[in-house]
């Protein structure tokens, strides 16, 4: 998926222009930052005009909601978005620097993020600003938590954007996790409990909520079982002996649907632990292209080109459940395209399993 000519770039959940350009895009986003849509189907030497799909699909049922023509001024509103250097991220910071809030960019790559905000800086007038975060790396988390406390005493929005998606088994974070569950869930986690005294501050300052949006994907459903194998989750024999059982094209979904579930439940613990102060939900940003899907076979890929939608699309359900929907409606709930409120998969109602994901969680970080 890297590199190669494109008429449009992998994005969660939405239809954008169509473009062509040279590809490298990294950060955390691919074949899913939702992989349920739009697509365009190449072979080296003949597209196969199917990626009209998306389009007409958008028009079947466009979204009514609009960021240029919906979202207020957001002058003075500070606000975060994790892996914002590609795919809906950069889509999502496009949309906040156009309506003139201060953004913060956060991505691993310092030479990628910098090549973002100069394209971002051309198309919106505005510049965001890097924060560096490696979310498969709890001391880069805690540093990058820092940094931004260092300079902003207030955090107004946090998009828990960044991800990865079906990463072979075999990559694990720096601290032995599974890359795609400790990247999604247990990075995001520990970013958001340390910026916690800034998203406080919000709300005694402007007595508005502060807001979590996190993103997660209906990929949520490829979760295993009852929703979570504890097992699966940090690397050793008996991680190994059920990535074997389930095999190697089953393994990674598997385990990327455990993520997706686990950004539900960490955004339903959110939003109930500080009711009193923020706001928290989590969405389905749509069948979007972005390279999160790097590491899918060839044949998903091909598929995916033909009925995935393009990435600016991808970002309108999570700047309508920030900037539209009320606290009351999106707090604790699941959102859908193109900004709706959704049902999840009946096992995220499971309030004992939550607890226990949380608390393994909370295990995890203990120490950084």
């Amino acid at each position: 998926m890297n590199g190669g000519t494109r008429d449009a770039q992998w994005e969660c959940g939405r239809q954008v222009e169509s473009r062509s350009r040279k590809d490298d895009v990294t950060g955390h986003n691919a074949l899913c930052s939702d992989s349920h849509s739009h697509i365009n189907i190449y072979s080296s030497s003949h597209p196969i005009h199917i990626k009209k799909m998306g389009t007409v699909l958008a028009r079947i049922s466009p979204p009514s909601f609009r960021p240029e023509r919906d979202i207020p001024d957001l002058t003075g509103k500070v606000i975060i978005v994790t892996g914002g250097n590609a795919g809906i991220g950069y889509e999502t910071c496009k949309q906040l620097l156009l309506k003139n809030a201060k953004v913060y960019l956060a991505a691993r790559s310092a030479e990628k993020a910098a090549a973002a905000i100069k394209r971002l800086e051309a198309e919106t007038k505005n510049t965001a600003i890097f924060l560096k975060l490696d979310l498969a790396d709890l001391p880069s988390v805690r540093k990058a938590a820092e940094e931004f406390l260092g300079q902003e005493s207030r955090l107004d929005i946090l998009f828990n954007n960044g991800g990865v998606m079906i990463s072979p088994p075999d990559q694990l974070t720096a601290q032995n996790h599974d890359l795609q569950f400790g990247t999604n869930v247990i990075g995001h986690f520990f970013f958001t409990d340390l910026l916690i005294p800034a998203l406080t501050k919000s709300y005694e300052e402007t007595q508005v909520p502060a807001r979590i949006i996190n993103t997660s994907s209906s990929g949520h459903a490829f979760a295993p079982g009852n929703g979570m194998d504890f097992v699966s989750l940090k690397g050793g024999p008996e991680r190994d002996a059920w990535v074997k059982k389930k095999g190697s094209f089953s393994a990674p979904w598997a385990l990327y649907g455990e993520s997706k579930i686990g950004n539900i439940y960490i955004s339903n613990y959110f939003a109930k632990k500080y009711s009193n102060v923020l706001v928290s939900c989590a969405l389905h940003p749509g069948g979007i292209k972005t390279e999160l899907q790097r590491h899918a076979s060839g044949w998903i890929q091909v598929i995916g080109n033909a009925l995935l939608y393009p990435a600016p699309l991808g970002a309108y359900t999570q700047l309508w459940g920030a900037f539209i929907a009320t606290p009351a409606q999106m707090t604790g709930q699941y959102l859908v395209p193109w900004g709706k409120i959704g049902k999840a998969d009946k096992r995220v109602s499971n309030t004992k399993l939550e607890e226990e994901v949380v608390a393994y969680i909370k295990e995890q970080i203990k120490g950084f």
